[in-house]
């Protein structure tokens, strides 16, 4: 006969709140490395990764923080000589005076979310995001028990929303808008943008802009949100543009009477960033160009992508203005893009993402294909899909 505890502990499960979606281009990533433990060769296009490492710089100064430095915790905000190279670039990059106390050192962009909706948000209060967009924004909220509302873009808009529809939202506390977009690459106009920022403000809602992919657009910059108004809550990484996803630092811009609030939740929720990382972070500041050069390696695939990808089927493209995604209508061949992505892994050897990830409604339709990785990729990848039996006829 079990005990009583045994009883008891059976029926013990996790909490609802961790009952959200997956991530589905881990899922993606980890059915690839199965094939590839198969001894299967994948080209990889499913996931938002810099194909390069961290630059030189960054490298060097991690050692030399490793040999010479204690690396004990730093404080929740972050190194002081990493919030001021930042505020320093704000100020080279876009002319925006940003002071270095406003800057929040975070765990990556993913933990810069977490801090944003915690800090702005109560339980309960509506945000607002666009779709398609990046899925952790509407799966973070609904574990921290705040609701979303997908705001439907389109192509003809550019895939960004507009103040009418935001008007027509509902009852939401905050809006929460990537430039360039993931997964469509697309960037929303200046004015646009200001006038969203400017509605939010005049209104009393949180505006939050996810700058993770500045630095990686191909022809007009995009434009920081605090270019419009200092109240606006910026998030950005040094995973994408400086090519350190795995080192997991990022920073929040905050207006200065948050930054306690933003400093307590910091203290308990992460104490600080890895020390190792934010030093490496300083050091990637002096690795431009190399950095730069990966920018015009993305270029090139984007070129060779937005080319190609027609004459396999793939005629339906956004032409994405940043970020390193093309996002694919596939309905003339599925109304399943989550099962075609499965097929094509397992038959073409090409990783993808489904739409599904990004766009709960219309994502079946849809396929994101990343061009982070290297030129011979993106050929490989075109010449396995002209072979492939289910894109002909």
């Amino acid at each position: 006969m079990d005990s009583p505890g045994e009883r008891a502990g059976a029926a013990l499960k996790a909490a609802a709140r961790s009952e959200i979606a997956s991530f589905m281009v881990m899922d993606v990533m980890a059915a690839a490395a199965r094939l590839e433990a198969q001894g299967r060769r994948i080209v990889h296009l499913e996931v938002g990764q810099p194909g390069t490492g961290a630059p030189r710089s960054a490298r060097e100064a991690a050692k030399r923080a490793i040999d010479d430095e204690a690396l004990g915790y730093t404080l929740a905000l972050g190194m002081p000589a990493l919030r001021e190279r930042l505020a320093q670039h704000y100020k080279d990059t876009y002319d925006v005076d940003v002071g270095p106390e406003r800057i929040v050192i975070t765990n990556g962009s993913s933990a810069g979310f977490v801090l944003a909706f915690l800090a702005l948000f109560n339980a309960g209060d509506a945000v607002a995001v666009p779709s398609p967009g990046y899925p952790c924004y509407r799966n973070i909220l609904t574990a921290l028990g705040q609701p979303y509302v997908a705001i439907e873009t389109d192509a003809a808009g550019r895939w960004m929303p507009t103040v009418s529809q935001i008007e027509a939202a509902g009852d939401i506390r905050g809006l929460l808008i990537a430039s360039p977009n993931n997964p469509t690459g697309t960037m929303i106009e200046p004015v646009r943008l200001a006038a969203l920022v400017d509605w939010c403000v005049r209104s009393g809602r949180w505006f939050i802009s996810d700058e993770i992919y500045h630095g990686l657009s191909f022809g007009k910059p995009a434009t920081t949100a605090l270019a419009t108004s200092q109240d606006a809550i910026v998030i950005n990484s040094f995973s994408k543009y400086f090519s350190m996803t795995g080192w997991r630092v990022g920073w929040l811009v905050v207006p200065q009477d948050l930054v306690a609030a933003f400093e307590r939740l910091a203290q308990n929720l992460f104490i600080c960033a890895p020390a190792v990382s934010q030093a490496a972070a300083l050091g990637a500041f002096d690795g431009r160009e190399e950095l730069e050069e990966n920018v015009a390696r993305y270029a090139r695939n984007r070129a060779f992508l937005m080319e190609n990808l027609p004459n396999v089927g793939f005629s339906e493209l956004v032409p994405a203005d940043g970020g390193f995604y093309l996002y694919a209508d596939v309905s003339r061949f599925t109304n399943d893009s989550l099962a075609f992505s499965r097929v094509m892994l397992d038959e073409a050897g090409v990783a993808a993402t489904s739409g599904v990830d990004f766009d709960e409604t219309r994502g079946t339709r849809y396929l994101r294909f990343s061009y982070a990785g290297t030129y011979e990729d993106m050929q490989e990848a075109v010449e396995r899909l002209s072979r492939w039996e289910r894109l002909k006829g």
